[in-house]
């Protein structure tokens, strides 16, 4: 089966992890130190912390803050749920503002409507589907009305801003990814935290590994926690992995854009389509191709065009459920629907289809084909 997205290893990042498992370490060794300087460099940031995956990037970082009840901080609906889980279990409450209909991504007007009647202690913008958020205007906001700015770029690993690959942290005051298989470039699982504060940086290290504090004033046996923390580590093995992946980072959000380009091209002209588009000075990193379908004038629905799909060896997913459509949500916080009526009718419409390194341009015309028979 074809599936939304998959990941591509060639030989250069098996012989680095097997040189790390001929090596002394195989989880919290050198080579953690090296992916997070390298991942520094690449997104310009100047302390970074990997961990075991995107979701505890995101609660670790909600942690450091110390983000407790009654704390209010703002995020999209249309995302994984780690985005808003962090917030929770982190005893905060999330707020979700709509996206807008271009770029998915969240409306920097709704977000001040409610920034005019409520203090709140972050918001984290997520660059849904490697189009970039106007993170310009965000960081207005941010500097206007006293928050925390997050970037949730785990879709947007290689993305450009005003042709700056290096946007995310320069905007945002904290940066986390995600370096999941079906993302940019992947450790198999594991995440980070880009940052420019050093305090930050030192709590999230600190409660990666337990909270353990080792001093050499303390007998070598001894280490001391003054608070909890998990084992949230990374290991040598995957961040080998990450040291070669990441090199190629470029040339696989080349290979993206080229399939992006296909579908745009071939599917222009199907009216009942609404294509995903590319604002003035960005550069789209397309971890996802999400495709929405006027259902209404078409004879088939969701599912079905799903289960068409499955019969020709392609199957399709759906980025996202709105996060406040979720049973756990829509039980335990106030939220108005008619608030977020754009994300309610993006997910009504949205299908993702594939879109990876790797994708043989036979499976794309057989893709594109079909989705002309479905039009």
């Amino acid at each position: 089966m074809i599936s939304y997205g998959r990941h591509k290893i060639d030989s250069k990042d098996i012989k680095n992890v097997i040189k790390a498992l001929k090596s002394d370490y195989l989880t919290s060794g050198p080579r953690v130190k090296e992916f997070e300087n390298k991942l520094n460099k690449k997104f310009g940031g100047k302390f970074c912390t990997a961990v075991s995956n995107g979701t505890s990037a995101l609660y670790l970082l909600g942690k450091a803050l110390n983000w407790k009840k009654n704390d209010l901080i703002a995020t999209t609906p249309i995302s994984f749920i780690a985005t808003s889980n962090c917030i929770v279990n982190n005893n905060a409450s999330p707020v979700f503002i709509d996206i807008e209909k271009k770029t998915y991504t969240i409306d920097l007007d709704k977000l001040e409507n409610k920034l005019k009647k409520k203090k709140f202690k972050a918001v984290i913008a997520v660059d849904y589907a490697g189009h970039p958020c106007d993170w310009e205007g965000l960081r207005f906001l941010s500097n206007k009305y006293n928050f925390t700015l997050i970037n949730d770029a785990c879709h947007s690993m290689g993305a450009k801003y005003k042709s700056d690959q290096k946007y995310a942290i320069k905007y945002a005051d904290f940066v986390t990814q995600s370096f999941h298989p079906v993302k940019t470039f992947t450790t198999g699982e594991g995440g980070s935290v880009i940052s420019k504060d050093k305090l930050i940086d030192d709590k999230i290290k600190l409660m990666r590994n337990h909270s353990m504090v080792r001093d050499k004033k303390f007998d070598p046996w001894i280490y001391k926690i003054f608070s909890t923390g998990m084992n949230y580590r990374i290991t040598d093995l995957q961040c080998a992995l990450g040291i070669t992946q990441l090199d190629k980072i470029d040339k696989f959000v080349s290979e993206r854009r080229n399939i992006a380009k296909m579908y745009l091209s071939n599917l222009a002209e199907c009216e009942n389509f609404v294509l995903p588009t590319e604002l003035n000075k960005i550069k789209h990193s397309y971890h996802l191709f999400p495709l929405q379908i006027m259902f209404k004038k078409i004879r088939f629905n969701k599912k079905k065009i799903f289960e068409i799909f499955s019969k020709i060896g392609v199957r399709l997913q759906v980025h996202y459920i709105p996060i406040h459509l979720q049973p756990f949500y829509k039980k335990n916080f106030n939220i108005n629907r008619k608030e977020l009526l754009n994300s309610e009718e993006f997910y009504k419409r949205v299908i993702s289809l594939p879109i990876f390194p790797g994708l043989k341009k036979n499976h794309l015309s057989k893709i594109i084909k079909q989705l002309k028979l479905i039009n």
